[in-house]
């Protein structure tokens, strides 16, 4: 009898440590050990420009028809991150010739920006306040959304070749500030 039970006990402590080590592994979707599982987004470390916008460097681009202001990025900040997050200056002229520049990133997975900083008196200046924002797509001054549509993003990934962002910002061919079609040509998003 003391066999039966020195084996019995044997596999209590083996079915123990067994359900131990199940209990440890948890759910593959939250410790992600799935692949299928939704991935979660990990902002990497961002330094504001050490210089203001390169005057050489700007590149305007269409933003809407009922806008009055003038829309540029510096085309030598454009950081295509490895966090997901493209970062850029982007300068705004209104109708009287002022700038104002500002130094933002656009996150395509979840169609957001975010505004780091501004250039004021000769030196950027971080935003305390920073958070990322859904990008608004009604709106007259929706550049972030032209910019996204345009040259930052392949629908919701974002776009890994700075060779395709720029040939995408070519005035002559940029096609940020129109609506997204489907392949009948209805358009969608609105």
């Amino acid at each position: 009898m003391s066999r039966l039970l020195r084996t019995l006990s044997n596999y209590s402590a083996c079915m123990a440590l067994a359900a131990t080590l199940i209990a440890c592994a948890g759910d593959p979707m939250e410790s992600g050990m799935d692949p299928f599982a939704p991935m979660v987004f990990k902002e990497g470390s961002t330094k504001m420009p050490e210089s203001p916008p390169n005057k050489s460097s700007l590149l305007s681009f269409y933003v809407s028809p009922s806008t009055i202001f003038k829309f540029s990025v510096d085309t030598q900040s454009i950081s295509i991150g490895a966090d997901g997050v493209t970062r850029y200056i982007v300068v705004i002229t209104n109708p009287s010739g002022e700038e104002q520049a500002q130094y933002e990133g656009i996150r395509c997975d979840s169609y957001q920006w975010k505004l780091y900083g501004n250039f004021e008196n000769g030196q950027w200046k971080e935003n305390p306040l920073a958070e990322w924002r859904d990008i608004k797509m009604k709106v007259a001054n929706r550049y972030q959304a032209a910019l996204a549509q345009g040259a930052f993003c392949n629908f919701n990934s974002q776009e890994q070749s700075m060779n395709t962002v720029m040939k995408s910002l070519n005035p002559n061919s940029f096609t940020g500030g129109t609506k997204p079609s489907n392949s009948n040509g209805v358009i969608i998003g609105y």
